[in-house]
């Protein structure tokens, strides 16, 4: 982002964003889980993007943006993702006949590059800190291309928060909204529409507690460098919270809720047995907070990122017998 800090995004943007996305991206359903509990919750099922998660959102509102500059997609295109985002990137480089490359951190699950060689993008598998240097510095060095950054661009915000106009149109009297905290892009952009239409909705971010750097700055009153630990969990988590993305955070999320790998494992397998939805870990992770009860009562939207996983992790879940 550059100059000032966003505190939120402009509702222009986000409004301007669900028309360049109309007949582009699935308008994607929420429904109830079918789950006794405290609260009301809903799912919202970005898992159902042609791609398996909500990346198509940002990624399609990107490249609207960059077509606005002459020249700007000549070279191609390139992005930093653990593996939706980079899907996102390559399904829109695709559809255009542009050459696109992938960086992948060395942990990345199978079924997302599987999906990004499917899709026709060169993959540059990188060590997470120089992979997480790349998102820090919004460039790989020596690499061509427009850099669509996978969190901090303003036009893959506004299209992510396309998604909280959906939540709002289907349930008005939404009371809390919970979204996966990986980068920050998700959770800012549906919590900035949140903001402009209904303030008193209480938005807050899902994080697994292995890798929680959101909760860890809420705690520091700043972006805290903690011990990241990889995990199944791969679309969230970080060593740190970006430091350009720390005002907008910390204006429109009111908290972080962490969960439990065994926590995010029993949601996953929860969505599949009772409602027939495929989660990944990061997708569960909002679930797994409102189970627990975290978010406390009323109605809650649980934003289901995406369902990349890899099959062996799912077989796992499905025939684990203590739960």
């Amino acid at each position: 982002m550059s100059g000032a800090p966003l505190d939120v995004i402009p509702l222009g943007e986000i409004e301007a964003a669900r028309d360049a996305l109309s007949g582009q991206v699935v308008r994607t359903p929420l429904v109830r889980l079918n789950v006794d509990s405290p609260a009301e919750i809903h799912l919202k099922l970005e898992n159902l993007q042609p791609i398996g998660s909500f990346k198509i959102r940002g990624a399609t509102n990107a490249f609207a943006a960059a077509a606005a500059t002459p020249g700007a997609l000549e070279d191609g295109v390139y992005t930093a993702s653990a593996g939706n985002m980079a899907q996102g990137v390559a399904w829109k480089a695709r559809e255009l006949g542009l050459p696109c490359t992938v960086v992948v951190p060395d942990h990345a699950p199978e079924a997302k590059l599987e999906a990004i060689d499917r899709l026709g993008a060169r993959v540059i598998k990188v060590p997470f800190d120089e992979w997480w240097q790349i998102i820090v510095n919004h460039e790989y060095p020596g690499q061509r291309g427009l850099f669509v950054h996978p969190v901090c661009d303003p036009a893959v915000m506004a299209g992510n928060a396309t998604i909280g106009l959906e939540i709002l149109e289907d349930l008005p009297d939404v009371d809390t909204v919970i979204t996966p905290y990986g980068g920050g892009g998700l959770s800012s952009g549906v919590a900035s529409a949140m903001r402009h239409l209904r303030p008193e909705a209480r938005c807050f971010a899902a994080e697994v507690d292995i890798a929680a750097p959101l909760a860890a700055a809420f705690a520091g009153g700043g972006p805290t460098p903690i011990d990241y630990q990889p995990s199944f969990v791969d679309g969230i988590g970080s060593g740190s919270v970006l430091e350009e993305m720390w005002p907008l955070v910390s204006n429109l999320i009111e908290g972080s809720l962490t969960a439990t790998l065994a926590e995010i494992e029993s949601a996953i397998h929860l969505l599949l047995t009772r409602n027939r939805v495929l989660a990944e870990g990061a997708g569960a992770a909002p679930v797994a907070a409102a189970l627990a009860g975290k978010a406390g009562t009323g109605k809650v939207v649980c934003v289901v990122s995406g369902g990349n996983l890899n099959p062996s992790k799912l077989a796992e879940i499905i025939t684990a017998t203590d739960r």
